[in-house]
């Protein structure tokens, strides 16, 4: 933990998981926290390196089936330190493919099993056709309700088990499996969601409260200053509207 106005967060894999905008995630971070006068260290962590122990976010993106190959093995190895940050009160984020790799396990095409790190109770397999469209998520967190919006692309049928809860129920596109109206994935401080484009830029509730959380990891104030959000409000607005609902 920290207690000096610094967040750290540690990217994982960000040449393997990085195919949609993943970077703009962490770009808002980082600016949010700069225009309260705080600040964001970022660590790149890849194959074959350590998990820092210190950081308040841990950050995982999206990436193709072939992307996810090469990295899984891998983040299995980090299983344990990963957990351990999760359970000592350190947020984690997965976006798509990061999201499928936190859960047991995602069973690609052809049957190739890529094994996760069983931080969410959700297994993941693929499945035709490909799930593609704007998203419109109900979301309840951390005391706010809300809309969520977002694009999804991906194969993956996700099932949730006991464990943990959807991050929304949507209200447009197809979410975790298309069936059951559930999108994402909730327990503690770690969050997963199929939701990219990037994530965070229209989203900016979203992004605060995993901000605070950070910064209650951190030993900060967890209570952000309110900013200007109207920008980021007019593209979440036009996101819903792209749907063909309003508000």
């Amino acid at each position: 933990m920290t207690s000096n106005g610094l967040v750290r967060l540690c990217h994982l894999y960000p040449d393997h998981l990085n195919i949609y905008a993943d970077r703009g995630n962490i770009a808002v971070f980082q600016r949010r926290l700069e225009w309260r006068g705080l600040a964001m260290e970022v660590v790149e962590v890849g194959p074959g390196d350590a998990i820092p122990p210190h950081c308040n976010l841990y950050y995982l993106g999206g990436g193709q089936d072939r992307d996810q190959e090469l990295v899984a093995a891998d983040l299995a190895g980090k299983a344990r330190p990963l957990r351990d940050a999760a359970a000592g009160g350190a947020v984690v984020l997965g976006v798509c493919g990061g999201y499928q790799l936190l859960g047991h396990g995602y069973t690609g095409a052809g049957g190739r099993r890529m094994p996760g790190i069983g931080l969410l109770d959700l297994e993941t397999t693929a499945g035709e056709p490909r799930l593609i469209g704007d998203v419109v998520l109900d979301v309840t967190l951390e005391g706010w309700t809300g809309t969520v919006v977002g694009y999804e692309n991906h194969a993956g049928r996700t099932h949730l088990g006991a464990g943990c809860t959807p991050l929304g129920h949507v209200r447009r596109g197809w979410g975790n499996n298309g069936a059951d109206g559930g999108e994402g994935a909730v327990v503690g401080r770690t969050v997963g969601t199929y939701l990219h484009g990037p994530l965070l830029p229209k989203n900016p509730r979203l992004a605060d409260i995993l901000l605070g959380w950070a910064l209650d990891h951190a030993g900060l104030p967890p209570v952000l200053a309110p900013l200007d959000d109207s920008l980021e409000q007019d593209a979440h607005t036009v996101a819903i509207t792209r749907t063909g609902r309003k508000r």
